[in-house]
Parts: C-alpha cells; structure tokens; sequence
C-alpha cells in the first residue's frame, strides 16, 4: 500500500506560496510476503538430485563351497591395484606366470591402458552358449591402493561390459609377486 507524506510547503523568491509535495512511501509488506510464497513454492516443487550409486551384486553369505563354478585359469584376468594409481595385469594363477606362460604387466587407466586390455581379452576368448564373455576378471587392492583405484577399475568393468568380474581380498604371496616382478613397486 502507497501513502502520500504530507510535507510542509513553504514559500519561494517572489513570496509566494509553494504547493506542498508529497514524498511517496512504498510499504514493502506485501512484497515481503510475496517474496516468502515464491520461496516456499520453489521449494516445495523442486525435484533433489538422486546420489547415484553403482549396482552391486553381492554373492550369499553361505559356508558351503561352491564345487560347480571352478574357473578356467586361462579365461582368468587378475587385476592387481598398487599405490599411485599403477595396476598390474596377468592372465592365469601366479603359478603360470612363473612358469613362463603368461606375463605380468603394469598398465594405468587410461583408454589405451587396462580398458585396452580388457577388450582385446573378451575378444580372445569369445562368448559362452548363453552369449556372456568367458572372460573373467579378478580384483585385487593392495594397502597402499586408493578407494578411487577401486572406482575406477569398477568404471572400467562397466564400459567394457565385463558382466563376471570378482573383487577378492589380496595375499601376500601377491603382493611377492608384484615385488619380484617389479621392484620397488610396493614401497
């Protein structure tokens, strides 16, 4: 609601009498109450942002062994994630590895880097009956890895679809392994 002040007049040079001026006054009232109902409207209307989430599946927690999902070690890619975002890739057990038929190899996560890797493997190997990769990858963080490392190869199972991938506790028979192989790697 506007109001007139009502303002003394006065008188100029020639002796006159002024009119008197009104000096407006805006009540800012209704504004601030318009103000409060475009808040409350905006709030309430607004759609929050969803945390996105990776799926995960996990296995049951049962104490039976599993005798009917033992795994070819030539369709198994070991992924070993060290400190300072380096990995370390080999194909089969450790044990083929010694014996000369597969070597171990440091890689990154670039595009040219474990991604590559990956798809050249699923492409080796082909499909099964059921049209999934016989590839099968196994994920292992040493200590010094960072959680991001663990993102980021997770990342990378996505884009490469690889549908059967397993993070597993890593030993210190690997962690030998990695130092052997690359010295000065786990320090």
């Amino acid at each position: 609601m506007a109001e007139m002040m009502e303002g003394g007049g006065g008188h100029d040079k020639k002796g006159k009498k002024k009119g008197k001026k009104g000096a407006p006054r805006v009540d800012m009232t209704p504004m601030v109450d318009l103000g409060f109902l475009l808040i409350t409207f905006f709030m309430l209307t607004t759609t929050m942002s969803k945390p996105q989430a990776m799926e995960l599946n996990m296995p049951d927690k049962t104490n039976e062994p599993v005798k009917d999902q033992l795994v070819k070690a030539s369709q198994t890619l070991t992924v070993i994630l060290g400190k300072n975002d380096k990995l370390y890739y080999h194909m089969g057990t450790i044990k083929d590895v010694e014996e000369g038929q597969y070597p171990v190899e440091q890689s990154d996560f670039s595009s040219q880097g474990i991604r590559k890797v990956i798809l050249q493997k699923k492409a080796e190997l082909g499909v099964d009956d059921k049209g999934i990769p016989k590839l099968i990858v196994v994920i292992k963080a040493m200590d010094e890895a960072k959680y991001r490392a663990m993102v980021d190869i997770l990342d990378e199972m996505h884009i490469t679809e690889a549908k059967r991938y397993a993070i597993v506790q890593i030993i210190p028979e690997d962690v030998a392994f990695i130092e052997k192989h690359f010295p000065g790697s786990t320090i």
